[in-house]
């Protein structure tokens, strides 16, 4: 096996336009953690931003837990998304310090460490032999004892028998840095609660009410592009209604590849993989039942327990195709029990919220991030590692609307149209 390691963008200010290129207005399509993130970096490069969805941050991303988990959250035979993550996690200090800085409040980033436990004597094997390869990929993580692990977490159960110390794994809440930056649009952007049907193709019909296309303004290049019908130059909401600006970036998730008036021969190969998710209150008489994220194998499957500051705890997740849209019976069974297997005390938690989200997943689980029109770019398919590969995509995003080459290595592990590239040869 080749294990790649992919570098991603630089860690500094955001984005800055390409060559000929200056800040215009961008529409988004999707207003979910990658939405929203990406969002967040034009508009700090000056860019004039609108952002689409009906139910903002009421996706996959609501649900998920937040772990930033560059190492636990490798698993075998998937060498693209080694480097991908590690670079992302890096990123994330910088654009959680930004958010909180532009919003004058903490955003739930949390630099606490993360414990991998095993539930039998198997689970302590298949971690010692995924260890090895964290090992090799160069990430920093120590094997330690069971009891060692309950000095750290006393809650841990006696099932317990042995353990992974990663401390450079931490976590985010998505609900609070996703309200964050849509606070933030609200006041320097602009949110549109509506579907997007479709994309605008300049020469299109317009409604009277419409500004100009962006593309009459451009220079002499983009008004050729633009009088052939090529470029994209806005979108058309459900209710007929059009939206026009320079640039429009897809990040619906699921819903990316269903929108009217993509590029023609443009497949995006997404597919919902469902995840069900537990979110608890711990007793204060139990507080803290853990301080740091726990996560484990148990016969086998994975769990995590991630605690929040607010004395609540995260339990997740699932991963099923079964078409189910609702939380399922069977996933929360084994939540609770795998839970219950490493942290006993969970069973005397509070039940707050259980939730199922379907999340875009693609044949290689690699996400689709590509300029794949002028005027258009996609960004989609993050499957579980949205939160964590938000921080990155959000950079390659930005960088590709404002008309920035991006590192090709990245490029071509991430092009929407790699698939279709395979399937040609």
């Amino acid at each position: 096996m080749v294990e790649q390691r992919i570098s991603g963008p630089r860690s500094g200010p955001a984005p800055q336009p390409g060559p000929g290129h200056r800040p215009g207005s961008v529409i988004i399509v999707g207003a979910g953690i990658i939405g929203l993130t990406t969002a967040w970096e034009l508009l700090e490069a000056g860019w004039d931003v609108t952002v689409c969805d009906p139910e903002p941050m009421s996706g996959a991303s609501f649900a998920a837990a937040g772990m930033l988990a560059p190492a636990s959250e490798v698993v075998w035979d998937q060498p693209t998304l080694y480097g991908l993550m590690v670079s992302a996690a890096q990123l994330w200090p910088l654009l959680a310090g930004r958010v909180a800085a532009g919003v004058g409040r903490p955003v739930g980033h949390l630099t606490t460490e993360t414990l991998v436990c095993a539930g039998d004597a198997a689970d302590r094997r298949a971690l010692a032999d995924l260890t090895g390869l964290q090992r090799r990929l160069g990430m920093d993580l120590e094997e330690i004892s069971s009891a060692t692990a309950r000095q750290l977490e006393p809650a841990l159960g006696p099932g317990v028998v042995g353990a992974v110390r990663i401390p450079d794994d931490h976590q985010v809440d998505p609900r609070r840095i996703m309200a964050a930056i849509l606070e933030v649009l609200e006041q320097r952007g602009t949110v549109v609660r509506q579907q997007v049907s479709g994309l605008r193709r300049s020469g299109e019909a317009r409604d009277s009410a419409d500004a100009p296309d962006s593309a009459d303004a451009r220079d002499n290049a983009d008004a050729g592009e633009a009088r052939d019908g090529r470029r994209v130059v806005g979108v058309r909401l459900a209710d007929g209604t059009t939206l026009a600006a320079d640039e429009v970036l897809v990040a619906a998730g699921l819903a990316s590849g269903g929108l009217d008036g993509l590029p023609e021969g443009l497949d995006l190969p997404l597919r919902p993989v469902w995840g069900d998710i537990l979110r608890v209150r711990v007793p204060e008489r139990l507080r803290p039942l853990v301080t740091r994220t726990v996560r484990g194998l148990v016969h086998g499957v994975p769990v995590y327990l991630v605690p929040r500051e607010d004395g609540t705890l995260v339990i997740g997740a699932t991963s099923r195709e079964d078409g189910l849209a609702g939380p399922s019976v069977g996933g929360v069974h084994q939540l609770l029990r795998d839970a219950q297997r490493l942290v006993p005390g969970v069973l005397e938690c509070e039940v707050l919220e259980v939730t199922a989200r379907a999340r875009p997943g693609t044949p290689d689980d690699v996400p689709l991030i590509g300029r794949v029109a002028p005027g258009l770019t996609v960004s989609t398919g993050y499957f579980r590692h949205g939160i964590l590969l938000s921080a990155l995509g959000a950079r390659l995003g930005a960088d590709l609307v404002a008309g920035r080459e991006i590192e090709p290595e990245t490029a071509a592990a991430v092009d929407p149209r790699r698939f279709a590239r395979v399937m040609a040869r």
